[in-house]
C-alpha cells in the first residue's frame, strides 16, 4: 500500500496493540534483568530530554542598605582588576558546556536506536543495537545539531529585532509602526519553534523507525517519510494533538502516584535511570503506540514486518 492510498488511518487503533507490546515485553514473563537492560537503553534514549521545575527562590529586590552607586562602582573596578580572568573562566565554562551538549546528544542519538531495538524485536540487548545502529545514530546526532544551530540562529535574530525595537519605543514614545512590527515579531518567533519543534518530534517518533528499516541517513529517512507527510497533514496535526493527549494522561499517572505515595515516588522517580526503569512501561508503551501508528501508512513503513520477525523470532500478530 501506498503512503498516498491510505485511508483508515486511526489514532486510536494502535493503542490496544501498544498496550499489549508493552505487556509481551515487559510482563510476559516478568524479568528484572531484561527490565534493567531495556530500561538502560530508554535511560539513554531520554538522556538530557528532561527539564528541571521552575525555581521561585528569591526573585524580589533586595536592600541591604548598599547604595545602588557605588556596587555598581565595585562591580566596574571588580571586572576591570580581573578582566583577563573573567574571559578565561567563561570561554572554559561555555566550552564546557558545548562539549556536554555534544556528548549528551550524541549518546541520546544512539540510543534511540537502541531503545528502538528493544521494542521492535522484544530483546534486552546493548551491545548489538549500539554497533548496528552506529551510522544511524551518527546521522541522527549531525541532524539534531544542525537542528538546534538553525534554532540558535532563530532565537538570535529575533531576540536582536526584539531588543531594537523595545529600545525603539523606550526612547521613541508610542509607535504603532513599532507596536505592530514586535507584535508580528513575537508571532512568527512562536510559529518558527513550533516548527522546529515538530520537525523534531516527526524525526523522534518517524524518521528514526524509517531509518531502523534502512534509511541511510536520517536526510534520506526525511526524504521518505515526506512521501506520508506530503499527504497526510491533517491526520499527522491528529496525531500530533493525540499525543498531548496521552502526554496528559501518562502526567496524570505519574502525579497520582506521587500523590498516593507521599512524595516518596517523586524522590525515586527523580534518580537517574532508576526512574527510567521505574517508568519503563509509560517509555515502551509511548514508543510502541508511535511505531504502531506508523505501520498504518503501509509494509514500507512496518518495523514489526514479516522479515523483521523472522530475523528476530518474534512473532508478531497483524
Amino acid at each position: 500500500m501506498n503512503p498516498e492510498q491510505s485511508s483508515n488511518i486511526s489514532v486510536i487503533d494502535p493503542i490496544s496493540p501498544a498496550i499489549n507490546r508493552t505487556r509481551a515485553i515487559l510482563f510476559e514473563p516478568f524479568e528484572l534483568k531484561k527490565w534493567f537492560i531495556i530500561g538502560f537503553c530508554a535511560w539513554l534514549a531520554y538522556f538530557g530530554s528532561g527539564s528541571g521545575g521552575p525555581n521561585f527562590g528569591g526573585g524580589g529586590p533586595q536592600h541591604d542598605g548598599f547604595h545602588h552607586g557605588d556596587n555598581l562602582e565595585q562591580v566596574k573596578d571588580f571586572v576591570i582588576s580581573y578582566l583577563p580572568w573573567i574571559i578565561l573562566v567563561a570561554v572554559i565554562v561555555v566550552a564546557f558546556i558545548i562539549a556536554l551538549v555534544l556528548v549528551v546528544t550524541w549518546l541520546s542519538s544512539r540510543g534511540r536506536f537502541m531503545f528502538l531495538h528493544c521494542v521492535a524485536e522484544n530483546k534486552a540487548e546493548v551491545k548489538i543495537p549500539w554497533s548496528r545502529y552506529r551510522q544511524h545514530g551518527n546521522s541522527l546526532f549531525a541532524f539534531r545539531i544542525v537542528l538546534s544551530l538553525i534554532g540558535f540562529g532563530i532565537f538570535a535574530v529575533f531576540a536582536v529585532i526584539t531588543v531594537l525595537l523595545v529600545v525603539c519605543l523606550a526612547q521613541g514614545g508610542f509607535n504603532i509602526f513599532a507596536v505592530l512590527g514586535l507584535v508580528a515579531n513575537v508571532l512568527l518567533f512562536i510559529a518558527l519553534v513550533i516548527a522546529l519543534s515538530l520537525v523534531g518530534k516527526f524525526t523522534m517518533d518517524f524518521v528514526v523507525p524509517v531509518m531502523f528499516l534502512g534509511a541511510a541517513s536520517c536526510v534520506a529517512g526525511w526524504r521518505q517519510f515526506m512521501t506520508v507527510l506530503s499527504v497526510n497533514k491533517a491526520r499527522l496535526l491528529l496525531y500530533i494533538l493525540f499525543q498531548i493527549v496521552i502526554a496528559v494522561a501518562i502526567s496524570a499517572i505519574v502525579v497520582a502516584a506521587v500523590c498516593i505515595t507521599c512524595c516518596c515516588a517523586a524522590c525515586i522517580l527523580a534518580i537517574p535511570y532508576i526512574g527510567t526503569v521505574l517508568t519503563l512501561p509509560l517509555l515502551v508503551f509511548k514508543r510502541s503506540y508511535s511505531l504502531y501508528y506508523l505501520r498504518q501508512f503501509g509494509p514500507d513503513f512496518d518495523v514489526f514486518s514479516p522479515e523483521v520477525v523472522e530475523e528476530t523470532g518474534l512473532l508478531e500478530e497483524s
